[in-house]
């Protein structure tokens, strides 16, 4: 809970630095306010964090209040610098939490959210399009050889030529493409929308006119030319329930189509869908349930086309279709409801989801990485990335390559950003950490650890870019990485001590025993639920007060419980009982209650078992008081009163 508290306190400084991200500010000159350990905190620092942490809350911004404050934050400084100290930010767990935290913060500045934000807008305006098309496809792998893969667009450009000479796109498609449906549908794929096909088919089928064949596209299944027929405003989708008889299996088909042509005329005679549908329908995944199957689009039915085709026939809900026939049997459909195209803010979180997994966002990737490239000025040295990729040997493939002797590895020079040069030695020694066991074959993965350091590169750019022009992304940066040490260092100083430390804990209640008073109340176990059945069996049971006995019955009624220390007023239930030890029971709420009053304590010194929750409390500020003494005296403290009078001024102007 207190990792939650702190994270979430940092979280809500995200999401009001959120408003202000697209703002570059200029942050005022700053002065030291106070150095820990001869580590200087600044002027700004400070003022951010409280002016974020007192938002809206005038009366903070005095003088008193923000001595106070910091305080507390020099004492927060010093527990930092014990963390560091102990190289708490130096573990594999701290730096796995910060770096999640650090990509999210980081999000909104990168191109990758601008991208993925207009490829969702994208997305959502094709949707409002259905497009119908044929294709034809010449297969070729994704790694096919260069030879292959000429061979290939040689084949399809020729087939382009031919009907663009005039010659049937259909009688083309079932002669020579590859896509084996083509044999008997001649390449027409019907209507479709985004998000049904691979992206690249779906980007040249919306750009294409109707009645023209596109030039050859590239998927990861080959060569496609599309013939774009029709367009049409989208018609959403649509929920419907049918009876089905199958037919097939030596089923006599005639027989089947009599018995769906009666159950029609039943229908027609007012006899309910759903008792005809539980009756005769053979789809063992939607008879008990009227029938009704999961709402789908145009497409999403593109194998059974007279199926799709005449569930967007259907009007208004309550029409039932003729009978009709699909592969699978004979059908008659009821329309439920439609569901025209939802507005762009109801689909966008979904969307977004749908767009991150799907290619279109690599395809775009891989796009935006030349574009970045292009604006760090990435300039390569051909020759010494030939000498380096011929390093790799297979024990790459295991992940425990390492890198032979290279001859002025550290002077060599294999790529510059921004004029900033790497060496054959930064990428050397970033490949032998980051290496993975591959099946790829050793130069090609080691090529794509290049890229990956080449791309980890303009990354650290791109950030010390954001930090020089967003001052608060620093300071919340910083935030993040403190407040997780702070977590880290009190668990271990004085959170874990305080509630393990038994012995500490009754040297302290016994210390100060008057600090803890109370008046009269009940030591009380309260059962309750929303049945009352249980009242007369678990009362003699309490009254035995026979302990094993009454957890078993607690768990196998599935009772609710709550015991503790209980003011008379504290408790509606305890008004309604009367104030004598016993078991009682009541009723609040529509919540039945057995109410075990163990005992009736007077006013005076509470127990250590009734105090404990409060001597834990205390016993923390106590160790945490001492503890920071401790630091104090380990770190030199330093506060500059030229800076604090520049923070007070600054707080306190008008």
């Amino acid at each position: 809970m207190r990792r939650f508290a702190i994270l979430m306190l940092l979280g809500s400084a995200m999401i009001t630095f959120s408003f202000a991200q697209g703002k570059k500010q200029k942050a005022p000159k700053s002065q030291t306010l106070f150095t820990v350990n001869k580590k200087t905190v600044t002027t700004n620092e400070f003022i951010y964090l409280y002016k974020k942490n007192h938002q809206n809350k005038s009366e903070d911004f005095t003088n008193e209040k923000i001595q106070e404050y910091l305080d507390l934050f020099i004492n927060f400084k010093l527990k930092v610098e014990e963390a560091k100290a102990r190289g708490l930010d130096t573990t594999q767990a701290f730096i796995k939490e910060y770096s999640q935290y650090k990509d999210e913060l980081r999000k909104p500045y990168l191109p990758d959210t601008k991208l993925t934000d207009s490829l969702v807008r994208l997305t959502y305006n094709r949707m409002k399009e259905e497009v119908r098309a044929s294709h034809i496809l010449i297969n070729v792998k994704p790694d096919a050889s260069p030879e292959d893969t000429l061979k290939a667009y040689n084949k399809i450009i020729d087939l382009r030529n031919k009907i663009k000479k005039g010659e049937d796109f259909g009688m083309i498609a079932s002669e020579f493409s590859e896509d084996p449906s083509a044999r008997t549908n001649q390449g027409n794929l019907g209507y479709f929308t985004a998000m049904q096909m691979v992206y690249p088919f779906e980007s040249a089928a919306y750009s294409t006119k109707v009645g023209e064949v596109s030039m050859p596209i590239r998927s990861r299944f080959g060569y496609h030319i599309i013939y774009v027929t029709d367009r049409r405003p989208a018609r959403g989708e649509v929920e419907i329930s049918h009876i089905m008889l199958r037919t097939g299996d030596g089923k006599d088909n005639e027989k089947v189509k009599n018995t769906i042509f009666d159950i029609y005329d039943e229908l027609q005679a007012g006899v309910k869908w759903d008792e005809l549908c539980r009756q005769y329908s053979e789809d063992p995944g939607s008879k008990d349930s009227g029938g009704k199957l999961k709402q789908f689009g145009v497409g999403a039915m593109a194998s059974i086309p007279e199926f799709e085709r005449i569930a967007f026939s259907l009007n208004k809900p309550g029409e039932i279709s003729d009978p009709f026939q699909t592969q699978y049997g004979w059908h008659i459909m009821k329309l439920e409801r439609k569901i025209p195209l939802a507005p762009f803010e109801e689909l966008n979180a979904s969307l977004k989801s749908r767009v991150n997994r799907d290619e279109r966002t690599q395809v775009s990737k891989q796009a935006l990485t030349l574009k970045l490239r292009k604006d760090f000025q990435f300039t390569e040295q051909p020759a010494a990335k030939t000498k380096v990729l011929a390093l790799a040997d297979t024990s790459i493939q295991t992940g425990k390559w390492k890198a032979p002797a290279y001859p002025k590895a550290n002077k060599e020079i294999l790529f510059s950003l921004t004029g900033k040069n790497y060496s054959v030695k930064d990428f050397l020694d970033y490949a032998q950490k980051n290496q993975k066991p591959t099946s790829q074959l050793p130069a090609k993965y080691l090529e794509e650890l290049y890229n990956h350091f080449v791309d980890a590169s303009i990354l650290t750019l791109q950030e010390e870019k954001i930090m020089r022009e967003n001052p608060d992304y620093t300071y919340l940066l910083q935030e993040y990485y403190e407040g997780i040490l702070l977590f880290e260092i009190m668990e271990k100083e004085v959170w874990n001590k305080a509630s393990d430390d038994s012995v500490g804990q009754h040297k302290y209640y016994d210390a100060h025993v008057n600090d803890y008073q109370a008046g009269e109340r009940a030591k009380a176990s309260f059962y309750f639920t929303a049945s009352n059945n249980f009242v007369a069996k678990l009362k003699p049971i309490l009254e035995a007060g026979d302990e094993k006995a009454i957890q078993e019955f607690v768990a196998q009624n599935k009772l609710k419980t709550e015991t503790g220390f209980y003011k008379k007023e504290e408790k509606t239930i305890l008004r309604k009982v009367p104030w004598t030890a016993g078991v009682h029971s009541t009723e609040n709420n529509g919540m039945y209650y057995l109410a075990w009053l163990k005992d009736i304590l007077p006013p005076g010194p509470m127990s250590f078992e009734e105090a404990r929750p409060a001597v834990i409390s205390d016993y923390q500020t106590y160790l945490e008081k001492n503890w920071v003494q401790q630091l104090k005296k380990k770190y030199s403290v330093k506060v500059n009163e030229k800076g604090k009078q520049y923070v007070f001024q600054n707080l306190q102007q008008k």
